[in-house]
């Protein structure tokens, strides 16, 4: 374990955006975070993969990354399992691991991009399934007294991308195992329309969860650059939730608009399409843009400035509520 000095952030954010930290160490243990953190009086930052930041400045202070790995078994019935999984570990090889010894639960998840640790922050989702439906409870490492704590799904308060990590209790924590349980018999969830529609398209009748996590890696792949090639966070903005009045005001001038009807009596309208419609989708500036693809990813060619990317995100978030009297708000955290 070393502390370096003046270090460049672009080999840590899936944007790669080239940025320095003050300083920065990788923690692999407990032990390793509290020797840090003993003697230490700069600002922190704790990374995992990255993947749900754009840094606009170089950070002054001290950036964690978090490579605490392992897997291991807590409890198991005919039925069930829970694992308890270390922050870590990269999502994608967890969800791998589960398809390949028959665990079902995460399968709609696959090639979701970032760290395990990561995932009750955001409260990540996707096809039809959030990560809250399956996170028994999150283990975590209070940074002001140095205790271990374990917070319960019903305490870590999931909501559509966020949870208490990312409200209350912001910058008070560093994550270090979350457990899921998972069932040993797959209850397979093929409800959101594109999936069927992959699964179709490979002749599959009877999807088993590997046949799930294949066609959604399918079609992410279709659709979101691979980050390793062309920097970007995946979705940049969240999908706005409006009343029914708002909804139908929409529909009045765009009958074909997708809205989603939510628990609360609200309906999800598609972020992507919202922003497409104002002319966005594909729009390059110099080294930056709106993918071409999915208008809901913003992109780094090479070298663009976070804080040009931020700069389009505005724009964009002006150009929807003149168009449609809606507020987009922004997924990715802005450093």
């Amino acid at each position: 374990m070393e502390i370096k000095k003046n270090i460049s952030l672009k080999p840590y954010n899936t944007f790669g955006i080239d940025v320095k930290a003050l300083s920065f160490v990788e923690v692999t243990n407990v032990d390793e975070l509290k020797a840090v953190l003993k003697d230490n009086n700069e600002s922190l930052l704790i990374l995992g993969g990255g993947s749900n930041l754009l840094f606009t400045k170089d950070f002054k202070g001290l950036a964690i990354k978090n490579n605490l790995k392992g897997i291991s078994v807590v409890s198991e019935t005919n039925s069930e399992i829970a694992l308890k999984i270390g922050a870590g570990e990269v999502w994608h090889e967890f969800v791998l691991y589960c398809i390949e010894k028959g665990y079902a639960g995460v399968e709609n998840m696959s090639l979701i991009p970032g760290n395990v640790g990561a995932s009750p922050m955001q409260n990540i989702g996707a096809y039809g399934v959030e990560v809250k439906d399956v996170i028994t409870e999150v283990e975590a490492f209070n940074l002001k007294d140095y205790s271990i704590q374990t917070f319960s799904n019903k305490v870590c308060l999931f909501g559509y991308r966020t949870s208490i990590f990312k409200t209350t209790e912001k910058g008070n924590y560093f994550i270090t195992a979350v457990t899921f349980k998972l069932k040993k018999k797959a209850e397979i969830n093929t409800s959101y329309g594109a999936i069927e529609n992959e699964l179709q398209r490979m002749s599959i009748s009877s999807p088993t969860i590997r046949d799930v996590s294949n066609a959604v890696i399918n079609i992410r792949s279709s659709k979101l650059p691979d980050p390793k090639k062309i920097g970007n966070s995946g979705s940049f903005f969240k999908n706005p939730v409006v009343s029914e009045a708002q909804k139908n005001r929409i529909l009045e001038q765009y009958p074909t608009a997708p809205n989603y009807p939510q628990d609360n009596g609200g309906f999800k309208m598609a972020a992507g399409w919202l922003i497409e419609r104002c002319g966005w989708k594909g729009k390059r500036i110099e080294n930056y843009g709106v993918h071409n693809l999915q208008a809901l990813v913003l992109v780094n060619y090479g070298g663009a400035k976070g804080s040009e990317i931020y700069a389009l995100s505005e724009q964009i978030i002006e150009s929807v509520k003149a168009e449609f009297g809606i507020t987009l708000e922004r997924e990715v955290n802005i450093l």
